[in-house]
């Protein structure tokens, strides 16, 4: 409060985070379902657009009273904005195309760009209405003046009202373009003008003929997505902790002059930087006939994500943990909200941009995949529905990032460590999985 916040303890702040990710990525099943059955993909994203738009709005307004439906008018954004401008993408190309994996990895980049841009663009508000001396004392934890707080709490909805703006932007423009984009509302048949192009761009001979995918029965490949939809649970249950513990670590135990706001751009900025050499690289592997099959890609994400989380575990084992105060009869120290009373170790930021770094490789080798992956194996009369049950795996992951709330109890290095191991014990899984996967979903 004393903030300009709401006077959530960090517990409050984290469980609603894993809360908001959950219904975010949870109501694109919906939105996935009505675009198949009724609106159509242009129309949901238009949709899905003008709600976010209501939704970032209302949350400029800085009350509790317009706190909530403004995120309920976020999810409803969501819902038929994610599942159906992904499915838009894969649409552009044909049945069976190899190009999508790289499809996807462009349009995961031009995600980023935005989130990129959006914790720069808050940082900068927050420094041209706050001021730095206030937020340098935010950051400390140290008392504000009232008016110090007043500033703080505008610059804070100011990015809120940034955000409308952008999203504003980017409706219009779709808007503008709605009636030129007739062709994604339908997935490509192998036809055989689809079938010359695909001899032309990708080096097959122009068939129409069933490919191996379309004579797996619906089930079994419906089956096989719902095993892969299991397993990236937990990649998002740990990669999220970017928006709290990593955040956290980030504040209190990196030894730099940069904001936990800022430290949200590292991930985008690597996966902008990475996206294209990535493309680069699957494009040589399949043209010497070695480019790994999109499950495969996932394995190696998964063994990466916990490849970062294990710099982390490292960088805490090597004077990053924090040391819990005791009095003198031994007792561990609590605030007056029972949280411990701890003394912060800052370490080099080196270590977090390189588990960053490491990470968003792995989210480029996941993420786009597990789109890719769903628009062509899913059976067309369901895409939609089914990249909204891709949305609702990882919805379920982001509402498991309240594993965040062991932060404070438990030392960074173990927190750190049960991530790493979450992430490789699914790994493992999915690599031992490979073998009947690739039989339900042939030359993906």
């Amino acid at each position: 409060l004393q903030r300009g916040g709401f006077g959530w303890t960090r517990d409050d702040a984290t469980n609603l985070w894993s809360y908001y990710l959950m219904f975010v990525y949870a109501t694109p099943l919906g939105g996935g379902w009505l675009a198949d059955r009724y609106l159509g993909y242009r129309r949901s994203v238009l949709l899905g657009g003008l709600f976010l738009v209501a939704g970032y709005a209302l949350l400029g307004c800085g009350s509790i009273a317009t706190f909530y439906p403004a995120l309920a008018l976020v999810f409803a954004g969501n819902g038929f904005f994610k599942p159906n401008i992904s499915t838009m993408v894969g649409n552009l190309y044909p049945a069976g195309s190899r190009l999508k994996d790289s499809a996807y990895n462009i349009f995961y980049m031009g995600i980023n760009i935005g989130a990129l841009l959006a914790p720069i663009v808050a940082e900068g508000l927050l420094q041209l209405i706050a001021g730095g001396e206030v937020l340098e004392a935010a950051k400390a934890g140290q008392t504000l003046t009232a008016d110090q707080a007043a500033n703080l709490r505008s610059g804070f909805l100011a990015a809120f009202f940034a955000a409308a703006l952008g999203m504003t932007m980017g409706t219009v423009l779709f808007a503008a373009l709605y009636r030129r984009l007739t062709s994604v509302e339908r997935s490509h048949a192998p036809t055989a003008h689809d079938a010359a192009e695909l001899a032309v761009t990708e080096d097959v001979a122009p068939v129409v003929e069933k490919s191996a995918l379309d004579q797996v029965p619906e089930r079994n490949r419906i089956v096989a997505l719902l095993v892969v939809y299991g397993i990236v649970v937990v990649f998002w249950m740990v990669f999220h902790q970017n928006g709290s513990t990593m955040t956290y670590w980030a504040d209190e135990n990196t030894n730099w002059k940069v904001s936990g706001v800022i430290s949200n751009s590292i991930n985008p900025f690597w996966i902008v930087v990475l996206s294209l050499p990535l493309v680069r690289v699957w494009s040589w592997l399949n043209q010497r006939g070695q480019e790994p099959s999109t499950p495969a890609k996932m394995v190696i994400g998964m063994l990466l994500t916990s490849l970062a989380f294990f710099i982390l575990f490292v960088a805490a084992k090597s004077g990053g943990d924090q040391t819990f105060l005791t009095d003198s009869a031994g007792n561990f120290l609590r605030d007056a909200k029972g949280v411990y009373k701890v003394e912060q170790h800052r370490m080099s930021p080196l270590w977090l941009i390189s588990a960053y770094m490491v990470i968003s490789l792995g989210e480029l080798m996941l993420s786009p995949m597990g789109l890719s992956l769903v628009s062509k194996v899913a059976p067309v009369r369901m895409r939609g529905l089914m990249m909204g049950g891709w949305f609702v795996a990882t919805a379920i992951g982001n509402k498991l990032t309240a594993i965040g709330r062991l932060w404070d109890p438990w030392y960074h290095s173990s927190f750190w460590l049960l991530c790493s191991l979450s992430a490789l014990t699914m790994g493992i899984v999915l690599l031992l999985l490979l073998r009947p996967l690739k039989r339900a979903m042939p030359d993906v």
